[in-house]
């Protein structure tokens, strides 16, 4: 496999982009191959990647169905919802509690 060109962060020319650049065109690759890449070096880790695109390659971005809509719009909400207490909490529960603050800190909820 032939090594992809690589662009120092910031060079990379003009007609590529990486995908969320393309996603703010309203683009997606639509099954391109990746053209090039671009490295960020970093002063305590490795350094970053992120692959770039053809714009003139790329296609626009599939419409959102209703079924699709209303699949998100599920999906979501079963994220706010506190498993402990089968309430919508109003934001996105926390992996890391796995329930709300209200019922993951109910003494502190008593002294408020």
């Amino acid at each position: 496999m032939a090594s992809l060109p690589t662009y120092r962060w910031r060079l990379a020319p003009d007609g590529l982009a990486t995908r969320r650049q393309l996603r703010a065109l309203g683009l997606r690759p639509g099954g391109q191959d990746v053209a090039a890449q671009i490295e960020r070096p970093r002063r305590r880790r490795g350094s970053l990647i992120a692959y770039l695109y053809s714009i003139e390659q790329a296609k626009p971005v599939r419409p959102m169905t209703p079924a699709k809509r209303a699949a998100l719009a599920k999906a979501n909400a079963a994220r706010r919802t506190c498993p402990q207490c089968r309430r919508d909490a109003g934001y996105v529960i926390p992996p890391t509690l796995g329930m709300c603050a209200t019922c993951a800190f109910p003494e502190e909820q008593r002294a408020a």
